[in-house]
């Protein structure tokens, strides 16, 4: 996810049909705050961006998500992982443990 408060600003208020002022006098701010982010000229914090959002009548939804790492060599496995059967998936897992604990015994 691309983290523009400009855009998800000028999104929420437009999608609620509301102007810069009418989104400004729902949330107690002024016109020229709302015009500052949704030009990109100011940056707001995500608890003011969160505040705006809602004042539209929106949430504002902020999640991690585990990003791959291209050259990692786990993504090679991804397909040999998918085709296994449930079971041999258990016996892959199985056999992690144990060299984990083989490591830690020995570490």
């Amino acid at each position: 996810m691309n983290f523009k408060p400009d855009q998800i600003l000028k999104t929420a208020r437009k999608r609620a049909a509301l102007s810069q002022r009418e989104l400004a006098n729902r949330a107690g701010t002024s016109q020229s705050v709302i015009a500052r982010i949704e030009s990109g000229a100011s940056d707001p914090s995500t608890n003011t961006l969160k505040n705006l959002v809602e004042a539209s009548g929106f949430d504002l939804d902020i999640e991690l998500a585990i990003r791959p790492v291209a050259d990692s060599h786990m993504l090679s496995e991804v397909n040999r992982i998918l085709s296994l059967t449930p079971e041999e998936r258990l016996r892959e897992v199985a056999n992690v443990e144990r060299f984990i604990k083989s490591v830690k015994h020995v570490g």
